[in-house]
């Protein structure tokens, strides 16, 4: 990989093969987590979701006790900051699995090529 970034694009196929390499490793990886349930709270602790490592909703849970004091607009917005929360979780986990993944010729100096992904679509930033 170094010498195809290098401008010496003379072993294209070991270049093909690191990158089918990666490429199964990220496809395995990526289907481990869809397996995963992540959770996340709101503040208050009132609501909890769970999702699945795709970002799927799987669970909902709202504690009685907690939630009495809560009025329709604000369960409904301790719903939603439980939803971002799991899905931040989801984000942060992601990020685990692509840093374990050894991207071939990274070096340490190549970016993360979902970065972009995982900072703008999974945690909203």
């Amino acid at each position: 990989m170094e010498s195809f970034a290098d401008g010496r694009p003379d072993n294209l196929s070991g270049l093909l093969r690191e990158a089918e390499s990666w490429a199964g490793a990220l496809s395995g990886a990526m289907s481990d987590l869809q397996q995963e349930r992540l959770e996340g709270t709101d503040p208050s602790g009132a609501v909890r979701a769970v999702v699945s490592g795709g970002g799927r909703l799987r669970a909902l849970t709202i504690d009685p006790r907690l939630s009495r004091d809560l009025d329709h607009l604000r369960l409904a917005q301790a719903v939603l900051d439980a939803i971002a929360a799991a899905h931040a979780t989801m984000g942060e986990r992601l990020e685990e699995v692509i840093e374990g993944l050894s991207v071939p010729g990274a070096a340490g100096s190549a970016a993360d090529p979902l970065e972009g992904y995982i900072r703008n679509v999974l945690k909203g930033e």
